[in-house]
């Protein structure tokens, strides 16, 4: 058998492959920028060489089994990408079977928090655990929900977009996804950008933030300010944390979760967003839950979980799945 899988994980903004063996250890890596192809095919030319680039560096040309693919709104049923709030590219993207006709290699796709959620399952804070939430904060929301040790895909695949609940259903805020008031549209990366904006513009008080372009404004900024002691910063990820914790008890009542695995970049920021998540989740949950769901970082590098998780993919991957 292959020593190798090749695992991949398509962000909004970055994506991130690896080499990665049978004992989920990641030989090496490398990244591209997502969105740098206003056409897949140009993206999938330049993922094709650079993996490629790094395969050979490595000694690992016909030594790869599958590959795996971590992607937003990847379908494991059908391999497709229909449509998603996050990639710019023209939908549907037929996924598995391009990327497995470009390397000559079959592969398997799965919904990128889903990815992650494998990842951590595997290798990471979830390890043992059979029901717990993955909740990734990117570029937007995602989520991979586990029960009973099992990745819940629903009947169609599309199961587990708790990064679009709606969280505000009166003037909330437009989403990528078409309807307002996300949950992804507050507490994403962008979303704390927006959020920053927004109270930078109603409120008076001096912040290091105003020091900066409004519209270049990102969420390290925020991050930064709010390390260096800055108040509205501060309010920013409390504001952030209560949204989601609010949420996470909503999200309590229908897997009664183990746990909670935030990753992501946001989840740099520590007890600057998880103590508001935990305050608000407490405050907001169901008595028969209370105290119950942990609320736990990531133990895996940023780059890895999802990437280990999609290399789990690439095991189970057949030919017979580009067929679809």
């Amino acid at each position: 058998m292959k020593p190798y899988v090749l695992g991949i994980d398509i962000g909004g903004t970055n994506t991130v492959f690896g080499i990665v063996d049978a004992r989920g250890i990641v030989i090496a890596s490398n990244s591209i920028k997502t969105g740098k192809h206003a056409k897949f095919e140009d993206y999938l030319d330049e993922l094709y060489t650079e993996a490629m680039r790094l395969i050979k560096a490595n000694d690992a040309v016909d030594k790869i089994y599958g590959i795996g693919i971590g992607a937003p709104n990847a379908n494991y049923y059908t391999g497709m990408i229909e449509e998603t709030a996050n990639l710019a590219w023209e939908m549907p993207i037929p996924l598995s079977r391009l990327v497995s006709e470009k390397f000559g290699i079959p592969c398997a796709v799965t919904n990128d928090a889903n990815a992650a959620a494998i990842g951590e399952m595997t290798y990471g804070a979830a390890r043992g655990m059979k029901d717990f939430i993955m909740i990734t904060l990117g570029t937007g929301v995602g989520s991979g929900i586990v029960i009973n040790g099992q990745v819940v895909y629903g009947h169609d695949g599309f199961a587990g977009e708790l990064g679009h609940l709606i969280v505000k259903r009166n003037n909330g805020r437009m989403c990528g996804c078409g309807r307002t008031g996300c949950l992804e549209t507050y507490c994403s990366a962008t979303g704390v950008a927006r959020t920053a904006r927004e109270f930078l513009e109603v409120r008076t008080e001096p912040s290091l933030l105003r020091n900066l372009p409004i519209e270049d404004i990102t969420s390290k900024d925020v991050y930064d300010a709010a390390m260096s002691g800055d108040k509205l910063a501060k309010e920013i990820f409390e504001y952030t944390g209560k949204i989601l914790g609010e949420a996470m008890a909503d999200m309590t009542v229908f897997s009664s979760p183990e746990a909670f695995i935030i990753f992501g970049g946001l989840a740099k920021a520590g007890d600057l967003i998880l103590k508001p998540i935990r305050e608000a989740m407490d405050k907001n949950m169901l008595s028969v839950f209370k105290g119950k769901p942990k609320v736990l970082l990531s133990e895996l590098k940023e780059a890895d979980a999802a990437v280990l998780g999609a290399s789990a993919l690439g095991w189970e991957a057949k030919p017979m799945v580009q067929a679809q």
